[in-house]
């Protein structure tokens, strides 16, 4: 195992769930994109004109941050196989996934989620009758919390502020996951679209 970086001395992105979001906060037409129930594997291949691929950046095993920790409900000192990706229309990437398995749902059939390669996780978790998603978190992830800058490394000009959400999703009732997903800014109505800070104008 290997240590992900260290979390960086900014707090970690204020999730909050859509009763407590201020929707007016929210850029036009994303509030679609964040609580969109279904599958975005499949609304991505749906709004991409070119072709949709996945492209593994890194995975393995990391410790992950505290609130993610918190989101798991896992010890402090666990260790999860760790996977980020870019979704990608042709050669854009529109969303940055990072997505924490705890050992536990490793077992069994969750062995399968280590061997994805460039295959979308979403393909497979919508795929499966037995997975239940618990109710999505959405947040505004600013530069200099750790998750801006896995979302933007190698890119050269970054938005100062971005959305996400990120939710668990439970697998036979007790084994779970924590998927996070970072609309980037060539996704369309992307928050970096309305206003290159990342505010509204």
């Amino acid at each position: 195992m290997h240590a992900d970086c260290p979390d960086l001395p900014h707090h970690p992105p204020s999730w909050s769930s859509r009763a407590r979001a201020r929707s007016p906060a929210l850029p036009v037409g994303l509030a679609d994109w964040l609580f969109d129930p279904g599958s975005l594997t499949q609304r991505l291949r749906r709004s991409c004109p070119d072709r949709f691929r996945v492209r593994v950046l890194r995975q393995g095993w990391t410790r992950p941050g505290r609130d993610e920790t918190r989101a798991l409900g896992l010890r402090l000192d666990a260790w999860t196989w760790t996977r980020e990706v870019q979704l990608l229309c042709g050669e854009r990437p529109w969303v940055f996934a990072r997505t924490l398995i705890p050992t536990i749902t490793l077992r069994g059939r969750g062995r399968r989620l280590t061997r994805l390669g460039s295959r979308p996780l979403g393909q497979v978790l919508f795929a499966d009758p037995k997975v239940h998603r618990s109710p999505v978190e959405i947040a505004r992830i600013v530069a200099g919390q750790r998750l801006h800058q896995r979302a933007f490394a190698g890119f050269a000009e970054p938005p100062d502020a971005i959305w996400g959400r990120r939710s668990v999703f439970w697998i036979d009732g007790r084994h779970p996951l924590l998927v996070c997903e970072i609309f980037l800014p060539a996704l369309p109505v992307s928050p970096a679209l309305v206003d290159r800070t990342g505010f509204l104008p």
